[in-house]
């Protein structure tokens, strides 16, 4: 019964640390932090979005 209780805790524990990987830029901070800049409205062509800076409008692009 420990056993399962140990996987139960182990997947837990790689589940929630996933999590973090899985959310965008949300800051212009972090933008910068990923090597992005922040950019209104849209990306350009050669750019591609890894998330949002202040609000929606506001995209994070970074080099392709």
């Amino acid at each position: 019964m420990r056993l399962h209780h140990l996987l139960l805790m182990l997947l837990f524990l790689v589940l929630s640390a996933w999590s973090g990987f899985t959310q965008g830029v949300r800051n212009p901070l972090s933008c910068a932090r990923n090597r992005g800049i922040c950019v209104p409205i849209r990306c350009p062509g050669h750019m591609r979005q890894i998330g949002t800076c202040v609000g929606a409008p506001v995209k994070c692009c970074r080099w392709r």
